[in-house]
Parts: structure tokens; sequence; C-alpha cells
């Protein structure tokens, strides 16, 4: 039964009067009690719960002889994240200080007799553990996630979609940053979300709870899901727990772990997670890399000779996974899946990843190396939802992930390479990851540090890889205009226009646009192009953030020569272009 210390008033001690000064959180007076599952829990006279902190996740200290601070242990929380709890009588606030330190003894005497560090931190390395906490403390990081269009409108779209698996039912959001998630299960229906969240942005979700007036229904909890507690199971987990190659930042460890808390027969939002992997080849790349060693091979570099550093210079970049999007013509083969049931997996089962493959090229050329990206199905009890990486795919701040060989290998049609990609988990949240492709009989392998990749992504279009062409451009082209002039009515002055403009310039338009030009009537926008890592602005796409990784893209590109979304080329709106086609190319 929880123990009671009366009536408190809920301060924010504020960063102008960081001395004693604080503005009010709750309007009204609220019943402060300890749990015996060591929760702060604050209840108002209603019986109505406002929030709870684990005293596990906070530090404690006394302002006065009747007001008592609470503060997130995390590593980038200061005094203006603390919470004051201003007592009505000093007694109730002597007694609370009292409860509170013996209860933070007894954890650390259990920690030192038992050596009770939880899952999370026997796993990971501090200081990793400490900049990842604080890089999704960012609302700007919390934006780009946001703002991915895609990942946003499909999360919603699954729980919406799959009412019967919310509808007066208990849910667990896991890693519920700005708190989105959450407020998708109550818009389907959720009775209760336990909206769990370890870094900084606690605070910010619970703003957000408390301002959508959403407190009696979302109870924040800060803590690693691997640290809290919580007074019921749920009937449904939910998450965004995918990183890079689906498995980087070893959040779905977390995600798994969350299952002590599922009921039986309960539900994992997303169910099922498929990694795609495939051959590419892409000698622009290689080279790219490849080149950027050349550094080294000088002689005298101000009278110093730093060619012997070159061969550990190539496979420092060879060991950085690419992080890009690309055209689907650079596969050499169809993709391999390996899938992994979130229902039935095990945290274990995430620690080593052995993926053998045996795949038939498809198409003549030079391997370069294994293209990856991922799949997560939503398997509701209505309709099963899918968000998908695959570069057929609107883009997603996932984009896709390409490692390179160092030594690439020759492919002919129809012939069968075999090979494995082994995935170790390390203590730096993320894995190393060792590739292996034989062609031939000969074998080439690499190793790839995935907390290490390669931001390579630009904004521009993707294009196909050369030797993709069949017919003659030229002619193609020709043709088509020969087309248009057939069946688009001659203007006054007996030249065929479009919206004032001559048709020749608007097929010049088109054909530029789909080449990645930039004709007079192809906006940045609608070529896509974005200043991402070139410092532009772009109303498409964001600017790459803090950390070195690309932003996100709001789905697909925006096609230039879409009728729709140009109406000088849509034949409804402009008379000239009756049987108008855009051109392709083939």
């Amino acid at each position: 039964m929880a123990h009671s210390f009366g009536e408190v008033q809920l301060l924010n001690l504020t960063e102008e009067q960081r001395s004693l000064g604080c503005s009010k959180q709750h309007e009204n007076l609220v019943t402060v009690s300890i749990t015996p599952d060591e929760q702060i829990v604050f209840t108002e006279s209603t019986g109505a719960e406002v929030s709870r902190l684990p005293l596990e996740a906070v530090q404690g200290f006394a302002l006065s002889s009747s007001s008592f601070a609470v503060r997130p242990k995390a590593a980038d929380s200061d005094e203006t994240a603390s919470l004051v709890l201003k007592f009505t009588k000093p007694s109730d606030a002597a007694a609370f200080r009292e409860a509170f330190k013996q209860r933070e003894n007894g954890r650390c005497e259990r920690k030192r007799l038992t050596g009770g560090e939880s899952v999370f931190d026997q796993r990971t390395e501090e200081a990793s553990a400490s900049q990842y906490f604080q890089f999704y403390g960012y609302l700007s990081q919390q934006q780009n996630m946001m703002q991915d269009y895609v990942r946003t409108a499909t999360y919603q779209r699954a729980m919406l979609a799959n009412t019967v698996d919310f509808k007066d039912k208990v849910v667990m959001d896991v890693g519920a940053g700005s708190g989105i998630l959450s407020f998708f299960a109550v818009q389907s229906g959720a009775k209760t979300v336990y909206a769990v969240e370890a870094s900084s942005m606690a605070k910010h979700c619970e703003s957000l709870v408390w301002s959508n007036n959403l407190a009696d229904k979302i109870k924040v909890t800060a803590g690693k899901i691997e640290e809290v507690n919580i007074p019921e199971q749920v009937d449904m987990i939910i998450s965004e727990p995918m990183g890079y190659m689906l498995f980087n930042e070893r959040m779905l460890e977390s995600f798994l772990h969350a299952k002590k808390f599922l009921k039986p027969g309960g539900r994992m939002f997303p169910s099922r997670g498929d990694l795609h992997l495939a051959l590419f080849t892409d000698e622009a790349l290689y080279l790219e890399q490849s080149s950027k060693a050349s550094f080294w091979c000088q002689e005298s570099f101000h009278g110093v000779n730093l060619s012997f550093l070159r061969p550990q210079a190539v496979k420092e970049y060879f060991k950085q996974p690419v992080v890009d999007t690309w055209h689907i013509a650079t596969l050499l083969s169809q993709s391999h899946k390996w899938s992994v049931d979130f229902g039935t997996a095990d945290e274990k089962d995430l620690h080593l990843i052995d993926i053998p493959f045996d795949l038939t090229i498809t198409k003549p050329g030079v391997i370069h190396g294994i293209a990856f990206w991922f799949d997560v199905a939503f398997i509701g009890g209505s309709q099963t939802v899918w968000l998908s990486t695959a570069p057929t795919e609107p883009l997603t701040h996932w984009y896709q992930v390409r490692c390179l060989l160092e030594r690439p290998l020759i492919a002919r049609m129809g012939q069968n390479c075999t090979g494995r990609v082994i995935m170790k988990a390390n203590d730096r949240q993320s894995y190393d990851v060792d590739i292996e492709v034989t062609a031939d009989g000969i074998t080439s392998r690499n190793s790839l540090d995935l907390k290490n990749p390669y931001f390579r992504y630009t904004g521009q279009a993707v294009q196909p890889p050369p030797g993709n062409i069949h017919e003659s451009p030229t002619d193609a082209y020709w043709q088509s205009l020969s087309a248009y002039q057939d069946v688009a009515p001659p203007a006054t002055n007996g030249s065929h226009v479009a919206n004032g403009g001559n048709i020749m310039d608007l097929l010049a338009n088109a054909h530029a646009a789909y080449r990645g030009g930039q004709g007079p009537m192809v906006s940045n926008a609608q070529s896509g192009k974005t200043g991402g890592q070139t410092g532009g602005q772009n109303p498409l796409f964001t600017q790459t953030n803090n950390f070195g990784g690309p932003m996100l893209s709001r789905g697909q590109q925006v096609d230039a020569v879409n009728p729709a979304l140009n109406p000088a080329l849509n034949p409804a709106l402009n008379p000239a272009l009756t049987g108008y086609r855009p051109w392709t190319g083939q």
C-alpha cells in the first residue's frame, strides 16, 4: 500500500529564478505518496493520478524545511529540470525526506550486494548512453523524426485501422519521446497509456500531455524501460525502435524487454521486422571511397612521407557503412529476407545475428557490396499495415544502407553467389558487421562499424546506373516531339504553345527534369534538390542534423514532370497537350 505524505504544491524551478523562485506546474494542491514499487505518485483530491516518477530515475535534495526538489538523473538534465514539492506541513516534508533517503540507501545497498545493474547498464557503455539520451532529449531531433511523414502517418494509420486492439485497452509506449505515439493510441481508443521515456524529453512529453488535457489517460514515466515499474500489465506495447539496418542503436532489445509488462496474448506494434539484403554494383561509390584515401599517398606533405598510412586509411573508409538512397537498378540480385517476430523473439536473439545467403545474379556486373533495407509490419486484429524503407518506396529518414567490399567481384548472369552477414552487438549501442561474398570460388570480405556510418545523402534525384538504356534516347525524344506536334493545335502565330511557351521548350524542360537538370520551368523544390549537406535551404528537405546525420525527406521527392504537380504539363488544364504522356526515356 502506498505511503502518503500529505498535500504539496507542485512547482517548476525556473532558469531566471534559480535560487528559490518557482513557477506553478499544477494549479491545485495534490497528495504525494510513495508506492511499494518505489514510485512517487501525485494524485488530485478526486483520486485522479496527476503523474508519477520512479525513485530510481531521480535524485532529491531539500530546499527548505518545507520544500523538496527532485530532478532526473539523466546526464543532460540540470537544475532547471527540477520539480519542487512545497509541503503544506513541515512535518510532512521531514517524513518525505526521510523516506526518500531510506529508499535511496536501500537501493544502493541492494546494488552493492547483488551487482544489481539494469539490463541496459550491463550492455551499454556509459559514455554511449549519455550521448544517446542527450541526443534524443533535443526537440529538434524529435521534430526530425516526427516530420518524416511516411513514418508518422504510417504509425497513425496502423493504430486507427486497428481500434479493436486499442479500444479501452492499457497500452505502453516504449521510448515515447515527444509522446506522439501515445497520442495516437488515445485517438484509437486506449483507456490508459504509460509513456516511458528515459531522456529529458520526458518533461516535454508531460507538458504536451497536460496542454492537450490528456493527463487522465497518458501517464508519463521517466526512466529506462529496464528500470521502471508500472502498476499494471498492459494489453499492447507500441514503440518506434528501429535504427539504420533495423538493429542500430539496439533499441529493439528494449522493445523486447518491455514484454515483461505484456499480458498473455497481448500485441506488439510493430509486430515483425524484415531485414532485406541484396548484392549491388556502384562504381562511382566505390571510387569515391577509394579516392578519399589518396591524400595518404603523398610522399612529401610539408616534407613528410604519409604513404605508410594509406592502407590503414583505405580500411577506415571502407569500414563505414554508407547511408544514402539509390536506384533499384543498381541491384544485381533479388533480396534475401531475415525476419524477427517481436512477439516471440528474446533480447538475446539480437546479440549475434548470423545471416547466410545464396543469391542468383539477375544481370551481369561488378559486385561492390551488399545493400540493406528493412520493412516492419503492424499486424492488428483488423488490418496489417507495412512501413517500408525499400528503395522502391517513398524515402524515410532511415534511407538505405550499403556495405562495400574492399575487393569487388565479377558476377555473371544466372550465377549463384553465396555469403554471410554477421552482426555482433557491442556496448556502444550498435553492431560490428562482418560481410562475406563468394563468386566463382573467389571470396571477398569486409568488417564495418555500424556506429560510424558515412551519411552520403545529398537530396539529388537518384539516377539509374549506366548501361540500362536499351533504345536510342535521341530517337525517342524526336518521336515524342513529332507525336505531340501532330495532336497539339497551332497557336495564332503558327507555333505550338503551352501557356505562352513553345512546346519544344516545354519538352526540353520535361526532359531536363527527367535527367535531373534545371530547366526554366523546374524549380529547385520540384527537382528534389536540397541544401542537406551543401548548406542550402529547401522546403521539402531539412538540413542535416548537428550530429552529422542526414535529415529526412517528406516521403518521395517531387516529380517535376508529373502533370498533377505541374499545371503546364496537365492536358486537362492545357488544351495544347491533348494526348500528352511524360517522356520516360525508354
